[in-house]
């Protein structure tokens, strides 16, 4: 079942959720940065960890996050078609790695870097289907 095609409006939706998606994985992430007690070896330590990262306003932040991005998904999911949608929100998976790297000071491997712009062509190539299938249908 074909709902709609993708319109600017549903684009800047996806492009919002994959960007509150993104604030997900950093602020949980930092909630564990910031909550590092060493080594997790043990359910003790185990526990101090989970206590510190319920503490921290990073988690909250995330959580907020989460509720955020699942209102807009409802929203995008309610005018387009799954198959379409999740392919073009794929796009957290390139911000991810540039927050990483930006933000965290990761690194990132010449390999994973291409795996990130295979990702890249890959939802390039699903928007451009989506465009010619409601071409189609016209």
């Amino acid at each position: 079942m074909f709902k709609k095609k993708v319109t600017f409006k549903i684009l800047l939706l996806l492009i919002a959720s994959d960007i509150f998606e993104t604030a997900v994985h950093f602020f949980f992430k930092k909630s564990t940065l910031q909550a590092s007690c060493g080594q997790v070896t043990d359910l003790a330590s185990a526990a101090v960890l989970l206590k510190a990262v319920f503490l921290s306003p990073f988690l909250w932040a995330g959580l907020l996050m989460v509720v955020t991005v699942f209102v807009l998904w409802s929203l995008v999911l309610s005018k387009i078609d799954l198959s379409v949608a999740v392919p073009i929100a794929s796009f957290s998976y390139i911000l991810v790695p540039v927050v990483s790297v930006v933000f965290l000071h990761e690194r990132i491997s010449a390999l994973r870097g291409l795996g990130v712009f295979f990702v890249l062509v890959g939802v390039i190539l699903v928007s451009l289907s989506s465009k010619e299938k409601a071409g189609q249908i016209k």
